[in-house]
């Protein structure tokens, strides 16, 4: 048996331009929305990428609050050191040596000092009276620097260097005067951080609400987009010929209905916006990242280049095996489908110990597909983790160097923290943003592929109507020729006449021809050359919709949809009655079964249900009777029954074909000998006509399959 095929693989477009173009073209009607959704998408990813700037100076206010007012201490000691010019120490040496009240010992100490080459030096070493009457006091921010507590700064301060000062600053702070601790102490700009703070919060706010104003427009976008596509898929489906069924399998078309159109409207809910945004979040993020710093730009892009191109190596190893392992999932489920399906024959022929042999070899080789797949396939995420930690380290490292030396602020590492995320992350996306597109792109091509199908012949200028109450009931077949190409001939010359009320049996082997017949009838197919017609009117002339209302069809499938008794009796009909249903019920000798029902009609039903063949073709028949229509066609009608079912079917079609013009197709000649005419078929042509005895009579391709038949029973 035919094994079923493994999981679908991901399709490629054949023509991605062309399609691509097709599917934002039909996207036409909502191209507003789609422009609106994008521009939000945009806007979201570009406060995104403002974001960690303003962060940046948000942590550089706050980092400035934390520490000593540098330029302030800068101030002080400055003023401090005016006092210690060559022209103010003179002044106040002269001044204090003026100075009755200056002792001797004082005098000479300022004496040797103005001695001194080096005054500044052995100014430090007078004595606390002495020196401080080298200071004046001033003022800063309002805050007046006493004498006294200059020489305390200064004392505090005279042994450090330079380069030591801002350190031993904040670990002498409380030390200070408090005069100067005043000035020079550390305070946070709260207006500024409440300012900026913010403007991060508006912009976050903003951000996140474009981000779900798009969400939810490209969501009712695609969702609107898929329910159009299917909306025209219904309505195309009605408008194909049955030549595209014949020719299509019944799978196809109905993932094309649900899987295809389901694709395209998830996937452009996804990809549309994660482009947009993973693109704009890219380049924008590089553009800061040089604007900001190009040092720890480059620094960013190189650290992240590694990761990516270890990333990439893996995923061009890993595909193989994923591809390995969607093949050998598809023969574990072909190989079970037939296990399971044939289980009675493997049991039978004692096959099951080979069979589970073969599965455990597949199952094995599966295995070891899986986990090398599995395994690659996870490292992705712990190496984009690698990629986003390795960037912070080295925008870290860099950073605190260039700290160190004055370059940046300590809330540029901050912001480059955040531009290393937004730099690494839309990579992944855009490539798994145009993975989804290119699969959007090859479902399109299936769904606007079956919307470009050849439809039915146009009939909106056929005006000619018959009514079923008016019919007399006559159908004449001229010369009727029919193939599915031209190279396929099927019907030849086929030319009969029904007569009004009259039985008609079509008989010939497999392939003959008979139930082309009745789909040339119906007017499923149209006739090469030739005409069918009814009642004079021929059916080139009527439309598929007229010549549909006046035939009831029996089919060899028997079909009930899921709903009550009474909707699949009365389908598609109006204004009838439940005494309606029941006496036809009852005429074809079903009605004891519904009434078994738990609700009677009100039963719940589907083709599906436990129902026995025979009760399925009878509630089918009865469902002809409701339409009440003047020709009837069954159509293998009692083939998937057994013999005694076949009795009952046969009396309930007998009422059926009452007052009515029928054609009815059978293998089982036994169930038409009562017709009023029989049509021999054999390679799309009449060979023999005329009633059960007279055929039997001619001793010809009737008689011969009827006896053949006889015999086998």
């Amino acid at each position: 048996m035919p094994r079923p095929a493994g999981p679908r693989q991901p399709e490629k477009a054949k023509d991605f331009s062309g399609s691509i173009k097709r599917l934002f073209k039909s996207l036409n009607y909502f191209r507003y929305f789609l422009i609106v959704a994008l521009l939000l998408a945009g806007i979201s990813a570009v406060l995104a990428i403002v974001a960690p700037n303003i962060l940046s100076d948000l942590t550089d206010a706050i980092t400035a609050g934390i520490t000593p007012k540098n330029d302030k201490f800068e101030e002080i000691s400055k003023n401090i050191s005016l006092s210690f010019t060559e022209e103010n120490i003179s002044a106040t040496i002269e001044e204090i040596m003026s100075d009755f009240s200056a002792t001797d010992e004082e005098k000479m100490v300022l004496y040797n000092m103005a001695e001194s080459e080096d005054k500044i030096g052995a100014l430090y070493s007078l004595p606390d009276s002495i020196l401080i009457r080298f200071f004046t006091s001033f003022t800063v921010n309002d805050v007046v620097i006493s004498e006294s507590d200059q020489l305390e700064f200064i004392k505090l301060t005279s042994t450090l260097s330079n380069s030591e000062n801002e350190a031993a600053l904040l670990s002498a702070m409380d030390k200070l005067p408090d005069s100067i601790y005043k000035v020079v102490k550390p305070s946070i700009d709260m207006n500024k951080v409440k300012e900026i703070g913010l403007i991060l919060i508006i912009i976050y706010v903003v951000s996140a609400l474009f981000s779900f104003i798009q969400s939810l427009i490209l969501t009712t976008t695609s969702n609107n987009f898929a329910k159009s596509l299917r909306s025209s898929i219904s309505v195309k489906i009605n408008k194909l010929p049955l030549k595209y069924f014949d020719t299509h399998e019944t799978g196809n078309v109905l993932s094309i209905v649900t899987n295809d159109v389901d694709t395209i409207g998830m996937q452009l809910n996804q990809s549309l916006a994660t482009l947009v945004t993973s693109i704009t979040l890219f380049v924008g993020s590089v553009i800061m990242m040089f604007i900001t710093n190009y040092i720890m730009a480059f620094t960013a892009v190189i650290a992240s280049i590694f990761g990516f191109m270890l990333m990439f190596t893996i995923l061009g190893k890993s595909q193989k095996y994923f591809s390995e392992r969607q093949k050998e999932l598809g023969n574990m489920n072909g190989y079970i489908e037939e296990m399971y399906s044939g289980a009675s024959i493997v049991k039978t022929y004692n096959g099951t110990k080979e069979a589970i042999k073969s599965f455990d070899e597949i199952n094995d080789r599966l295995c070891i597909y899986n986990r090398k797949s599995a395994f690659l396939a996870g490292l992705m995420q712990p190496i984009m983790g690698f990629v986003g930690n390795f960037g912070y380290v080295a925008v870290c490292v860099v950073g605190a160097l260039l700290a160190m030396n004055g370059y940046i602020t300590f809330g540029v590492i901050v912001a480059f923290m955040i531009y290393v995320r937004l730099f690494t992350n839309p990579l992944s996306q855009i490539a798994q943003a145009f993975a989804n597109l290119q699969s959007t792109v090859a479902a399109s091509e299936r769904v606007f592929g079956f919307l470009d199908e050849e439809e039915l012949s146009d009939e909106t200028e056929l005006t000619k109507k018959v009514e079923s109450k008016n019919i007399k009931g006559n159908i004449e077949f001229k010369n009727v020729k029919f193939g599915y190409n031209d190279n396929r001939i099927i019907i030849n010359d086929f030319s009969a006449v029904a007569r009004s009320g009259k039985k008609i049996a079509i008989v010939g082997p497999t392939g003959a021809g008979k139930t082309t017949m009745v789909n040339l009838l119906m007017k499923f197919y149209e006739i090469n050359d030739g005409d069918i017609i009814i009642d004079g009117i021929s059916t080139k002339e009527l439309t598929r919709e007229n010549i549909h209302d006046l035939f009831i069809m029996v089919l060899q499938d028997t079909w009930l949809f899921d709903g009550t008794i009474r909707d699949n009796i009365k389908f598609n009909k109006e204004n009838v009655t439940d005494e309606e249903i029941w006496q036809a019920l009852k005429t074809v000798g079903v009605d004891h079964f519904v009434k078994t029902l738990p609700g009677g009609l009100d039963a719940k039903i589907s083709d599906a249900d436990s129902i026995s063949q025979g009760q399925k073709q009878l509630l089918t028949i009865a469902r002809g009777m409701i339409k009440d229509a003047p020709f009837l066609i069954l159509d293998e009608a009692t083939s998937n029954v057994d013999t005694r079912t076949e009795e009952l079917v046969q009396k309930a079609m007998d009422k059926l074909t009452v007052g009515r013009t029928s054609f009815i197709i059978a293998h089982r000649l036994s169930t038409i000998k009562n017709a009023d005419l029989i049509l021999v078929m054999k390679d799309g042509n009449i060979i023999e006509m005329g009633s059960h005895n007279e055929l039997i009579k001619q001793n010809g391709f009737y008689s011969d399959l009827y006896s053949s038949q006889f015999k086998k029973q």
